[in-house]
């Protein structure tokens, strides 16, 4: 569409591969850095150290997929316009609903700021909600942040490679600060040995431990590929770059740990070590004031990153959403000044302050929604297959091994929605599922759209696969019935995934044949 490529080309190219890496980088590392070693540790003792290293391996081949369609076909809001071309519009809408919900998890990462910074200024929150004086501090953050984004993008990554700098040398000065006072040799094997829980234990911590969501976030410098040069070059490196860096982080975070918890809270082994917050309450213990004080203030700087990205990242999203029809095309207007998407940034103001609000059960609803970005990850291995089987497709051929790699990708990441747990899954799955009705209203207002049976045939493995992992997760053992244990629950997991993927790419390339009903790509 003529109006389409007019935006797009709106967009300035200013984003190199350091910027493209700090966003990737700041995106993983929230505040989650401060507790994710306790929890592993508690669940897996000294094995926790194998669980990062899975983790990174499992978003490392998540990612190949990701990179070989931003390499391919660089798009802004890459993430969100892929499964409509590769799978039509149902799953086009139903993904761009999840994605939009998922502005919930910016609100949320601004509520834990408000929760932070309630330690400096209290009265910040009344009870588990924002009071009227932390609402009002909460909108006027989330309108500073939008303001920051205003302005042209280059200078979006410049005020973020500042915040990625400290946070790179926050943990480093932490690791190097609490091993020098306080190291405890043998660690690795005392209190029960390597692994005291046992190795599958290393695999409930990769789920319930929060280990996967820790390093998840790697995929924001995709949503910046219509933004970078060179996208071909830059995009990979950027992106496992990223993944790099913050797996060693983790890892280093997590070897300080182990080797500093004093001796006289291990009576109970791992499990029996519990802080509030662990980094910090090590540094008092080794009367590290100064680096408790730097600790408390990261916790807010930390998310306050994560949570600035978030927003441009949001931007992006809802920029590729009015390119995709889901929302008024007025929202796809780009700045010619700045190359900036304004009225999407500012739409996603009001609903970032539209979920602050503490009305109730919002605030759960909020919390989880962040998780079902994950669908895009399962979404894009299906379009990462339906290009490729393509003749004469345009990709970029920078992953070899695409065929095996694509398919269990789609597995990873339907474990990662499924390790979410069915006290989240029960809420979040069925309003992506709400997401039918704009599809419907969406058909109803354009009657050139194709057939309503011809969509149900390309999507309809997206309704059958998040009813079938809504039912799993019911069964299951991650807060589940327990109906299915474990490691079974994960294993019809993957079965389930395995059958539907290759569903959905049977379905996608035939949607896309020259002699079938429109694509999508060209709308």
């Amino acid at each position: 569409m003529p109006e389409v490529a007019v935006q797009e080309r709106r967009l300035r190219r200013d984003l190199g591969f350091w910027a493209l890496t700090a966003i990737g980088f700041s995106n993983i590392v929230g505040s989650g850095w401060l507790f994710a070693a306790m929890y592993a540790a508690r669940t897996a003792g000294p094995a926790s150290l194998l669980t990062w290293v899975g983790a990174g391996l499992l978003c490392g081949l998540v990612a190949l997929v990701m990179i070989e369609l931003g390499a391919s076909r660089p798009e802004g809001g890459g993430t969100v316009r892929w499964p409509l071309y590769a799978s039509g519009r149902l799953v086009g809408t139903l993904v761009g609903w999840s994605v939009l919900l998922s502005v919930g998890g910016t609100a949320a990462e601004i509520s834990a700021i408000m929760q932070y910074a309630n330690h400096y200024l209290p009265g910040l929150y009344n009870g588990h909600t924002l009071s009227t004086k932390g609402l009002a501090v909460a909108i006027a953050l989330s309108t500073a942040l939008t303001a920051l984004n205003w302005f042209a993008v280059r200078t979006f990554a410049r005020l973020n490679n500042l915040l990625s700098a400290f946070k790179i040398i926050m943990p480093i000065v932490t690791v190097a600060a609490l091993l020098a006072s306080g190291w405890h040799s043998g660690r690795l094997t005392d209190h029960g040995g390597f692994a005291p829980y046992g190795y599958a234990a290393c695999l409930s911590a990769l789920a319930g431990g929060g280990v996967v969501y820790s390093v998840n976030g790697f995929q924001a410098p995709l949503d910046f590929s219509g933004e970078a040069r060179h996208p071909r070059r830059t995009i990979p490196a950027s992106v496992l770059t990223g993944i790099g860096l913050a797996l060693l982080m983790y890892l280093a975070l997590q070897l300080a740990f182990l080797f500093t918890v004093p001796e006289s809270l291990l009576g109970h082994g791992w499990q029996g070590v519990n802080f509030e917050s662990p980094f910090g309450q090590l540094a008092l213990i080794f009367n590290l004031h100064w680096l408790s004080t730097l600790l408390y203030a990261d916790a807010v700087v930390s998310p306050g990153g994560s949570a600035y990205v978030g927003v441009a990242i949001d931007a992006r999203h809802t920029y590729a959403l009015a390119k995709n029809g889901t929302i008024p095309r007025f929202f796809m207007q780009v700045s010619r000044r700045n190359g900036i998407p304004h009225p999407a940034l500012a739409l996603n103001l009001a609903v970032i302050i539209v979920f602050l609000l503490p009305i109730g059960g919002w605030q759960r609803i909020v919390s989880i929604m962040g998780d079902m970005y994950l669908l895009i990850y399962a979404a894009s291995a299906v379009a990462v297959a339906v290009f490729r089987a393509e003749p004469g497709s345009r990709m970029a051929g920078w992953v070899p091994g695409l065929r095996w790699i694509a398919p269990v990708s789609f597995v990873v990441a339907s474990e990662f929605i499924y390790w979410s747990g069915w006290h989240d899954l029960r809420l979040a799955l069925p309003l992506v599922l709400g997401g039918l009705l704009i599809f419907l209203v969406m058909r109803r207002s354009s009657p050139e759209e194709r057939p309503l049976s011809a969509e149900l045939r390309t999507g309809a493995w997206l309704i059958v696969y998040l009813l079938a992992l809504t039912v799993l997760s019911w069964l299951g053992s991650f807060k589940g019935s327990g109906r299915l244990p474990a490691p079974y629950d994960s294993l019809a997991v993957a079965g389930a995934a395995l059958g539907i993927f290759y569903w959905a790419v049977r379905a996608g390339v035939g949607q896309r044949r020259p002699d079938g009903a429109r694509s999508a790509e060209g709308r």
